[in-house]
């Protein structure tokens, strides 16, 4: 392996996600950056009761997903605890005797399946998140981060809270279409990325907008042409996944953990 794990890469202003050829190479990094993502989610306070999901695709088999062996706390994932899920719903690789995380399945499976260009997904219950969703309401321009989501953000009303079928994924993967951001009713937010590390920081950035949304209660918006200039430079892929390498050094600083 040429990747090099053990610490993180120097975080310029500009920083891309790197670019690896190796399908062998692909896949350590995809699951360094879910195992990564589940502890800072952990680190956040996030998933505590199991409630949460991160996903990889898997670069070599293409309609496969990496998520967390089920029932082992998020503080605890390492690349060697993630499930290898094919598109069944069956494990075949990693930690199998506890069972997958059906909900996970059912709602990350279909949503790959409908969007080949994206590699990951990331969901859970939050502080934040979730009561704002109860409004059934999108992001309005309200502060500097919301406008990374105003225009690529959507909103699922439908009334399931629980996804038991594939069904009722695909329902979710439908109205998402190709926005990195989905409300969903009463339930919280979902966001996708090109990579692992871009799906778990705009979950945080989204996580920090409902923040200011459920406490600004009389807020105003800007411009749209205003909000337009801001998310020209904060709304972009890499956007995200710097948001990840910031999020990682601070609340994960010793990347070797999950190795």
């Amino acid at each position: 392996m040429s990747l090099l794990l053990e610490e993180y890469p120097t975080l310029v202003y500009d920083a891309v996600p790197p670019s690896v050829s190796d399908p062998e190479d692909l896949r350590l990094l995809r699951k360094w950056e879910v195992a990564i993502g589940y502890r800072i989610f952990a680190a956040l306070h996030w998933g505590q009761m199991g409630d949460g999901h991160i996903t990889a695709r898997d670069p070599i088999l293409t309609d496969y997903f990496w998520m967390l062996g089920y029932g082992i706390p998020f503080h605890q994932a390492t690349i060697d605890n993630l499930t290898l899920i094919g598109p069944d719903g069956q494990g075949v690789d990693g930690p199998l005797d506890a069972g997958i995380n059906t909900a996970g399945y059912c709602i990350h499976q279909p949503l790959l399946a409908a969007r080949p260009e994206i590699v990951s997904a990331a969901h859970t219950h939050t502080g934040y998140g979730t009561p704002w969703s109860a409004n059934v309401s999108p992001f309005q321009a309200i502060n500097q981060e919301s406008c990374a989501f105003v225009f690529d953000q959507s909103l699922f009303e439908g009334e399931m809270l629980e996804v038991l079928s594939t069904e009722g994924g695909a329902a979710i993967a439908a109205v998402m279409g190709d926005t990195k951001l989905c409300i969903l009713r009463n339930h919280g937010l979902l966001t996708t990325g090109f990579s692992p590390g871009e799906a778990v920081g705009w979950f945080a950035m989204a996580e920090r907008v409902a923040e200011v949304h459920v406490k600004a209660t009389d807020a105003r918006p800007i411009s749209d042409d205003a909000a337009k200039e801001v998310a020209a430079t904060l709304a972009g892929p890499t956007v995200g996944w710097r948001m990840f390498q910031w999020l990682a050094r601070d609340l994960v600083p010793d990347p070797s953990v999950v190795l």
